[in-house]
């Protein structure tokens, strides 16, 4: 039987291990939410290539806009496949650390306080 620590360890190396290999497979045609997105906006087409200039443009004014540090799983075109890789690893560890953070906040919580004599 594994203990706690061996199984966590494990888990955060195939969770990192998996992260790495989706970025030398994933696609560069975007799916999923953001080609909904410009399918919704007339930028895509359902069938065919995706427009080079297939940016969204929105309005801004008066509504929430941010900048992601690492956009797109990536830390820019100049590292390519190894800044995502570099960037799954970092978003790994930090979503790892939030998540144990959150854990112990949750077990100090419900440690029942010391009386003292």
């Amino acid at each position: 039987m594994m203990d706690n620590k061996t199984f966590i360890i494990v888990g955060v190396i195939i969770a990192l291990l998996i992260g790495v290999v989706a970025v030398f497979m994933a696609s560069s045609d975007p799916d999923g939410l953001e080609s909904t997105a410009l399918v919704v906006q007339g930028q895509k087409q359902l069938t065919g290539a995706t427009p080079p200039d297939a940016e969204i443009n929105e309005d801004l004014t008066g509504k929430f806009s941010y900048s992601s540090p690492m956009p797109d799983y990536s830390l820019g075109n100049a590292l390519g496949s190894t800044g995502g890789a570099i960037a799954i690893i970092g978003g790994t560890i930090i979503a790892f650390l939030v998540v144990l953070g959150i854990a112990y906040g949750i077990k100090v919580a419900r440690k029942p306080a010391k009386e003292n004599p």
